[in-house]
């Protein structure tokens, strides 16, 4: 996955592989952002001592660190409320926990940022997290997460979308 100079995207691909590695092992989200500050978000060293941009073992070579530890926080603080608003999203035969969890992880990082505020807008995240998506995944699942998002923006972020949703002549 590049993508070039995009650090806020670069935050969010790192949330999700942060809190999908959280949720395997069991690690405290706190020490799972250190740990990504410390060894995983950055430019690597490359071939002949070059600095490369690389997204190689799961190397975020640029990301904006704040935005980073405030999505994989949020996700962990507000984990009850979020899990079940995405559970409220998936059709009745799915449940949250048989959702691959690197989908599962993505999905929590968006919600994180549709429910921690209204910057940026929820369209902005809906793109970044298809941007992620389309990253992690070849087959249906950037569909399914597309759906999915756009109905927890629509409940989230009611008020960004009542103009387009309200009646019409």
């Amino acid at each position: 996955m590049g993508q070039g100079a995009r650090p806020r995207t670069g935050a969010r691909v790192a949330a999700v592989q942060a809190l999908f590695q959280a949720e395997a092992s069991g690690d405290n989200p706190e020490a799972v952002i250190d740990q990504f500050v410390r060894h995983r978000i950055g430019v690597m060293p490359g071939a002949g001592g070059a600095m490369e941009a690389v997204f190689e073992d799961g190397q975020v070579p640029a990301a904006d660190v704040p935005l980073f530890a405030k999505i994989v926080r949020g996700a962990a603080r507000d984990s009850e409320t979020i899990d079940a608003q995405i559970a409220a999203h998936l059709s009745r035969d799915w449940a949250l926990d048989r959702l691959d969890p690197v989908l599962r992880a993505l999905l929590r990082a968006a919600a994180a940022e549709l429910w921690g505020g209204q910057d940026p807008p929820a369209r902005v995240v809906i793109n970044e997290y298809m941007d992620v998506a389309h990253g992690f995944f070849d087959a249906e699942e950037p569909r399914f997460a597309n759906g999915v998002l756009n109905a927890l923006a629509r409940h989230m972020r009611a008020g960004e979308f009542a103009a387009e949703d309200g009646p019409r002549a």
